[in-house]
């Protein structure tokens, strides 16, 4: 009894910690910045709409309300929708080395963008354009492995690989193309993946298939369990697995394709994160996605915390991404590699 209860206490800890963090997070991101902002004023700032009394100066509500809080939120939000994708692709394709972009959606959202800069392209079309490529990508993918009768879920993956290579050399023949003084360094910023140039238009665009998405994948998190012990115990239990597996996949190309549109490509999210979170809370889909949710959104805003404070000049967040993202994989992978044998 007294050990249910311990493990019940235990359980509770966890649970308030992760909703607790990325909140803790979201005000802490105020305060950091060329401009610090003291915790007073951030408090101030934020209440000030509800209490026009604070008086609040209009050089720090801009800081607050332009600059940074479109940037928190997009931050909480790519990471989040990354995450969630890469945990419920490493549940249902059974891998615990797949990521969100195993399908092209990555690279076709990296060409879209592409070829919308070289085309002088405004932000809003750039963004759109990495957006339905991304989208594209995926459809292509499907497509060419829907056309083998013997067709599963190896050839999908294999199928992925291939379409991203394809758009991978569709980037690199952009970046040939590309005014080597002008286009070619806007298209390579672009990639590396950076939030420096969020603002509320971009968030409207994306805001709406991002959450779809999630709603979606946070609603079916019940079935990932059976997803992921196969399609008979699936078939068994009454659920249609081809069916299941493909919305989910349509959600996971959702949020994917809508992070990248507004981020560039982030790499090592959507696969360190559902490690992390899976040696924290355990394998079950039904705690394991919304913990994904809160550590992968709390991880993204970290890192772009780091990216704008840590030296003068911004570091794009896809390179800080893989120099921590890297070493932090290979210990989770030493720490949890049990857990998928």
């Amino acid at each position: 009894m007294s050990e249910n209860s311990s493990f019940s206490v235990d359980n509770l800890v966890i649970y308030l910690l992760l909703i607790a963090l990325p909140i803790f997070l979201f005000f802490v991101s105020f305060m950091l910045g060329r401009y610090p902002v003291a915790p007073i004023d951030v408090i101030k700032t934020i209440l000030s709409p509800i209490f026009p009394s604070l008086a609040v100066s209009p050089e720090l509500n801009s800081i607050v309300f332009t600059i940074r809080l479109p940037r928190i939120i997009a931050a909480l939000l790519v990471g989040a929708a990354l995450s969630i994708a890469g945990a419920s692709f490493q549940g249902i394709f059974k891998n615990p080395l797949v990521s969100p972009d195993l399908l092209g959606v990555s690279m076709g959202a990296g060409f879209g963008a592409a070829i919308a800069i070289l085309a002088n392209a405004g932000n809003a079309l750039i963004q759109l354009s990495a957006f339905v490529f991304g989208l594209i990508a995926v459809f292509i993918t499907f497509s060419i492995s829907k056309t083998y009768k013997a067709g599963g879920i190896l050839l999908l993956v294999l199928s992925g690989t291939a379409v991203s290579a394809f758009f991978n050399a569709l980037i690199s023949g952009a970046k040939f193309m590309a005014d080597p003084y002008d286009k070619l360094p806007q298209i390579t910023y672009w990639l590396m993946g950076s939030l420096s140039a969020v603002n509320f238009d971009k968030l409207a665009m994306i805001i709406i298939p991002l959450v779809l998405g999630i709603i979606v994948v946070m609603i079916l998190r019940w079935h990932l369990n059976v997803l992921s012990m196969g399609d008979e115990e699936a078939q068994s239990l009454g659920l249609n697995p081809s069916r299941l597996r493909l919305i989910v996949i349509i959600a996971c190309t959702l949020v994917t394709s809508a992070a990248v549109s507004i981020s560039g490509i982030i790499g090592w999210i959507g696969l360190v994160v559902p490690h992390m979170t899976r040696i924290i809370v355990g394998p079950d889909h039904k705690i394991l996605i919304p913990a994904s949710l809160s550590i992968g959104a709390s991880f993204l805003l970290l890192i772009d915390n780091i990216s704008r404070t840590f030296i003068s000049i911004e570091i794009p967040i896809g390179i800080l991404t893989a120099i921590i993202g890297v070493p932090l994989f290979l210990y989770l992978l030493r720490k949890g590699y049990s857990e998928w044998n």
